[in-house]
């Protein structure tokens, strides 16, 4: 086998790449070798297609990557794809330079899935009885793989590489081919920002705040028989609640309907909630009090407070409860 003749500076093909804004991985630059087979296929009709050929031989190559972002990098390299021997002392032999771009899935914490697309700058040469040709040429070239995280700076890679349509048209010589790379790459990582170390700080004592405890208030609103009016004379009894609502804006109300046990229960418990809500929107309007910090509901003739066997009793359970709970606010 030939040795490799060309090798071109990795910098020509990327140059200017870094300078773009990008949101860099945790290694954001990696290099690595690879190592592995090479097939030839494809070759076009004519003096360069004998019956006998050895198309397989070893390849491998170089190269530099950069992650910008966790799942796309740009990646270049020098690559040997081997040579093809013939029959005759006839041979091709092949090698160049791969600008691609690196597609990656995180498949697991340890396993990514990636793919690959891009050019391939080669160098072909071929060799007769007679004479030689040499041609060289811009391709397209795909491929994918797995690769496999030992640790953060350390992985493998199982890759298929495809090269499309090689030329080698000089000295009276006229073909092309397709050439497949197969192998296995160990990749080191690295360029990860150092750790920012936290000075632990020591805390802060904080003045204790002053609190002053706010007592509850309850009052209840008595109603007429089957009545879901608000008498007069008792709303003043709502500004004390009203006007507590106001100055703390934690506090909040709960207004529950009463009925006596006269009718129906179903009807009595619709009479509740009417009530409830008759009493909560009178505050919420009259007051500015916003309805959410209103629980309204009705309890029907459930919860009496007297005996429903008197009409005083009676009287006195046809009522609304409106409860302010006490809190504890910070001066």
């Amino acid at each position: 086998m030939s040795k490799m003749n060309y090798i071109l500076p990795l910098a020509l093909l990327v140059s200017g790449a870094a300078t773009a804004a990008t949101e860099a991985t945790e290694n954001p630059w990696y290099t690595g070798a690879r190592l592995g087979g090479a097939h030839y296929s494809d070759f076009a009709e004519n003096i360069w297609t004998p019956d006998n050929q050895d198309q397989n031989d070893l390849a491998g190559g170089i190269f530099l990557g950069y992650n910008y972002k966790p799942w796309l990098a740009v990646e270049t390299g020098y690559t040997y794809l081997g040579e093809a021997q013939f029959g005759n002392n006839r041979s091709v032999e092949q090698q160049g330079i791969d600008l691609v771009g690196k597609f990656t899935w995180q498949a697991t914490d340890s396993l990514d899935v990636f793919a690959k697309a891009g050019g391939f700058y080669y160098f072909a040469d071929g060799k007769g009885e007679f004479n030689t040709s040499h041609d060289r040429g811009l391709i397209p070239t795909t491929g994918a793989g797995v690769e496999y995280f030992f640790n953060k700076n350390v992985s493998a890679r199982l890759e298929y590489q495809y090269y499309h349509d090689i030329d080698l048209k000089d000295s009276g010589v006229d073909t092309s081919w397709n050439t497949h790379f197969y192998g296995v790459s160990l990749v080191y990582s690295w360029g990860a920002p150092a750790p920012i170390t936290m000075t632990a700080m020591e805390p802060a004592v904080a003045e204790p705040q002053k609190t002053i405890d706010i007592e509850p208030l309850i009052i209840e609103i008595p109603f007429a028989f089957d009545s879901v009016k608000l008498a007069p004379k008792y709303i003043d009894q709502l500004k004390p609640i009203a006007q507590q609502l106001i100055k703390y804006p934690e506090a909040e109300l709960i207004v529950i309907g009463h009925t006596d046990s006269t009718g129906p229960e179903s009807y009595n418990q619709q009479l509740s909630e009417r009530r409830a809500a008759l009493v909560a929107d009178y505050l919420a309007t009259h007051f500015a009090i916003a309805k959410n910090r209103i629980k309204e509901s009705g309890r029907g003739e459930l919860a009496p407070k007297a005996s429903n066997a008197t009409k005083d009793g009676r009287a006195l359970n046809r009522r609304v409860s409106v409860f302010t709970p006490g809190l504890t606010v910070v001066k």
